[in-house]
């Protein structure tokens, strides 16, 4: 007969890192319940859900890039380069069908191939992921901003915003695209090759190696799927406004991604993480700025609760003895 396991073993034996997420989330609702329950509404909770999926996209992205040791901070300053190339094409072309293909295939080969650079210039020159892309992020920040002259790129097309303006049974195509990209991006991290590869890489870079795992090519390889999740974010939001502002479009994304992805239990040391927490984590930042919001809290001050978030995640992940 097995030995019961007493309430203090379960306890004892919680996986925090992976189910902590999804405890903090409960815990966010239940004091939403009591506080605000007018934030249940469908058309609230829609909302919110639609606010985050164009971070959310860069998230999922930056799960990969994580957990294989590396960072980007380049990624608010793409995510405005990429959206403006594809609204200047669609307006080039008036607009058409042919030219909103255009216009995908373009943007899509920017963030991509913007991801291929880093990458590359992370593993063949041997700098520091931190270090390439603060410096590639002020290098497309600076070309959206002569390209558009400091002010903005304006679409001129009504073909354009029907992408992210649009939805299905009163749920925004945004959602639908977020949770598609994280439901491929799972199954790429836990059901192939590429995804233990990627995580024997973050866990020890030189057993992998010895291991003949290419580990260049698999660091290569999640900068372009981050690459991606750009693209889809720029498309989806900036079809949305059908606009790109050259300062602002973007600005704080780069926090917002490692926000998620920290608070979803990724180990910021590489070789720990999974999607669907960074899902969560995704959707513990809407659940906090919708309740700052809702008790009149400072724009001004989202930002230091935000960054706290991610201190305290940290902490967490140290208390567990994942971060050094």
């Amino acid at each position: 007969m097995p030995a019961k396991i007493s309430l203090k073993d379960r306890i004892s034996n919680f996986n925090i890192e992976k189910y902590g997420p999804f405890l903090a989330l409960a815990v966010l609702l239940l004091i939403m319940l009591v506080l605000q329950p007018q934030f249940f509404k469908i058309n609230n909770v829609v909302n919110v859900l639609k606010q985050v999926s164009y971070m959310g996209c860069i998230a999922v992205g930056m799960t990969f890039v994580i957990i294989t040791g590396g960072i980007d901070l380049s990624v608010g300053s793409m995510a405005a380069m990429t959206g403006g190339l594809m609204l200047v094409t669609t307006n080039h072309f008036n607009g058409s069908i042919p030219s909103i293909i255009l216009a995908l295939v373009a943007g899509c080969a920017l963030a991509v191939g913007c991801g291929w650079a880093v990458g590359t210039l992370t593993t063949k020159g041997r700098i520091a992921p931190f270090i390439v892309t603060l410096g590639t992020g002020a290098i497309y920040r600076s070309i959206v901003l002569q390209a558009a002259n400091g002010g903005e790129f304006r679409g001129a097309t009504e073909t354009y915003p029907v992408i992210g303006q649009g939805s299905f049974l009163g749920i925004p195509y945004a959602i639908f695209v977020f949770l598609a990209f994280a439901v491929v991006c799972h199954i790429i991290l836990n059901n192939t090759r590429l995804g233990r590869y990627m995580y024997a890489v973050g866990s020890n870079e030189d057993v992998a190696r010895y291991s003949a795992i290419k580990t260049d090519r698999i660091k290569i390889v999640a900068y372009m799927i981050l690459g991606f999740g750009v693209f889809l974010m720029a498309l989806m939001f900036s079809s949305r406004i059908n606009a790109v502002s050259s300062s602002n479009f973007g600005a704080g994304l780069e926090l917002d991604a490692i926000a998620a992805v920290v608070i979803g239990g990724t180990s910021m040391k590489g070789g720990r993480g999974w999607i669907w927490g960074t899902v969560v984590g995704v959707i513990i930042l809407g659940v906090v700025g919708s309740m700052l919001n809702w008790l009149n809290v400072s724009a001004y001050l989202q930002g230091a609760v935000k960054g706290l978030v991610i201190i305290a995640a940290v902490l967490v992940q140290r208390g567990r003895g994942e971060v050094k």
